[in-house]
């Protein structure tokens, strides 16, 4: 079943049961489906794309919730942290740090990396076998922690 259809019956789930918060982040979610639909000219929206618009949402939540918790809105910062919470049980379960630095040291080993030089490889390979497994930031940082 593709993530619009997914969210279409949560969005109705959320409507029954007068969930507004799931109901500003479902919507927030299928609006962005349906961008991504209208840019590609009503083209299907592939998996990864998927995976990218929920990381994407995820990530600017986040980032406002910290910028809400440091300005001392905490009434702001629970609500963008109750609609990352909600976006993010579409995603893919996230690995642990102990999952990312064994998949990080794999990959590592395949492209031959062994110094900071090789970050780059390292990093473009990762991004693309980890995605929607783990964020870029934390992808970065295990790849810098193990190629230092």
């Amino acid at each position: 079943m593709s993530l619009e259809t997914t969210i279409n019956e949560s969005i109705k789930t959320a409507m029954k049961e007068k969930d507004k918060v799931a109901l500003d982040s479902l919507r927030a979610v299928k609006a962005q489906i349906l961008l991504l639909k209208t840019e590609a000219k009503g083209a299907d929206v592939s998996p990864e794309q998927e995976i990218a618009i929920l990381q994407r949402m995820v990530k600017q939540r986040k980032d406002s919730y910290e910028q809400f918790t440091a300005q001392g809105r905490n009434d702001l910062a629970e609500v963008e942290e109750a609609q990352m919470k909600v976006i993010e049980q579409f995603l893919p379960k996230q690995l642990s740090i102990d999952e990312l630095e064994a998949e990080i040291k794999k990959i590592m080993s395949e492209a031959s990396a062994e110094s900071i030089k090789d970050l780059g490889k390292v990093m473009g390979i990762a991004s693309k076998v980890l995605a929607g497994k783990s964020d870029g930031k934390s992808i970065s940082e295990m790849a810098k922690k193990l190629l230092s």
